[in-house]
């Protein structure tokens, strides 16, 4: 039987996933109904029955709220896939192979096609970076500043001829700083390469319309704004060039095979139209949350704030402070506040079972001892002021401990 958080616990770990909302829930449930009841709009959305229909019909309503809600131009934009992750891999393995195809196709003597990324992205792009490099790509990582961003002329610099595509993360997961894009879209679009951002932590806690940012390809996931885990999208916009990395049945116009999780990509559609219609509100309330814990933490002894957040800045997310505790580690801080019924992380949820300090940190020029005891505390829809207040007292009473 799964361990029940208790009504008292405070989760303040909104960044690694967020609590299913009330709307995803109510769009899911008819989905969720047990036996033939199931089949009003529970069939395989590719068959060509009734059940089938159904349960296509209710997918492509999603897909087109999905693309109202994100700016996009076209429904077929929207590739549905089971997480972000698969979504980067999508990206970074079907762009970059095809745009290479592409070149190879028209162009004449020696090209080695080469991929920009950073050294702050998450994993799920770095990997596939990696793996593009063993097969033969020419990769580059940018390195940020000391407060996370990058600079727009450190991406001028590194594009050349042969570069077939830039991704860089719409705003960082741990840190929380926010990317240029725009900016950085424009200078790849004007070397002839195509743009990827991994947008998950922007969804919902700032403006995010991929038209107006001129992206080619962008990976969001459901779970981040309140809707259900294992599934996610890639946003391709028309006629961008693309292998796909799934193969089978040629679901998805043949951009993703397997059959589609039409329950989970409902509630995704309702989770972020809620987290767009609210997302002016909440982005200002949370910023307020976080200041005033910023200011808190960085008042106590052996604790400094990892990066530099002014009070009301927009550079960086508005729900996660991230800080650097003196002589602790933190496993050890996580585990002393989870007693205390405090949810909090010490980084990317994806690596928090390595003992290794977070390449992120180390990008920042932070040296292993003080990375080590790194604390992100992530705020989200229910968390209020009396949560941030708990937790700075929790805080200050675990480095109490002897």
């Amino acid at each position: 039987m799964p361990a029940v958080v208790a009504d008292t616990y405070v989760y303040l770990d909104w960044a690694a996933t967020a609590p299913l909302g009330a709307e995803a829930a109510e769009a899911m449930a008819p989905y969720l109904m047990p036996g033939l009841a199931n089949l009003g709009v529970g069939g395989n959305a590719n068959s060509l029955h009734a059940p089938g229909r159904a349960a296509f019909a209710a997918m492509e309503d999603a897909r087109r709220s999905i693309m109202r809600d994100l700016g996009a131009s076209r429904p077929d934009e929207i590739v549905f896939t089971s997480g972000a992750t698969e979504a980067d891999d999508a990206a970074l393995f079907g762009i970059a192979s095809a745009a290479a195809s592409e070149r190879r196709q028209r162009g004449s003597g020696t090209f080695v096609p080469h991929v920009i990324t950073t050294a702050v992205e998450h994993d799920a792009v770095l990997a596939p970076a990696k793996r593009l490099e063993a097969q033969g790509f020419r990769v580059t990582r940018l390195a940020p500043d000391r407060q996370g961003f990058v600079d727009a002329r450190s991406l001028a610099a590194a594009i050349d001829a042969d570069t077939v595509l830039v991704s860089v993360q719409a705003a960082n997961s741990e840190v929380g700083s926010i990317q240029p894009v725009a900016e950085l879209a424009g200078i790849a679009h004007e070397a002839g390469a195509l743009f990827h951002t991994d947008a998950v932590q922007l969804l919902g806690k700032a403006p995010l319309d991929l038209g107006r940012l001129g992206v080619d390809a962008a990976s969001l996931s459901a779970h981040k704004v309140g809707g259900p885990k294992g599934v996610g999208l890639l946003y391709l916009k028309a006629r961008t060039p693309f292998s796909p990395y799934m193969l089978g049945g040629g679901q998805e116009a043949g951009r993703r095979s397997g059959t589609q999780n039409v329950a989970g990509i409902a509630g995704f559609a309702a989770a972020l139209h809620a987290a767009v219609v609210n997302q002016e509100g909440e982005t200002a309330r949370l910023r307020l949350l976080r200041d005033k814990l910023y200011a808190r933490l960085s008042s106590m002894d052996g604790i400094e704030a990892t990066v530099d957040v002014e009070e009301g800045s927009v550079d960086f997310l508005p729900n996660i402070v991230h800080v650097l505790v003196a002589g602790m580690e933190s496993e050890t801080l996580i585990l002393r506040l989870d007693m205390k019924g405090f949810g909090v992380s010490g980084g990317s949820a994806c690596s928090s079972h390595s003992l290794d300090p977070s390449h992120v940190l180390r990008a920042l020029g932070i040296g292993n001892d003080r990375a080590q005891g790194a604390l992100r505390i992530s705020m989200g829809r229910y968390t209020t002021e009396a949560d941030i207040d708990a937790v700075a007292v929790a805080l200050a009473s675990a480095l109490d401990w002897s």
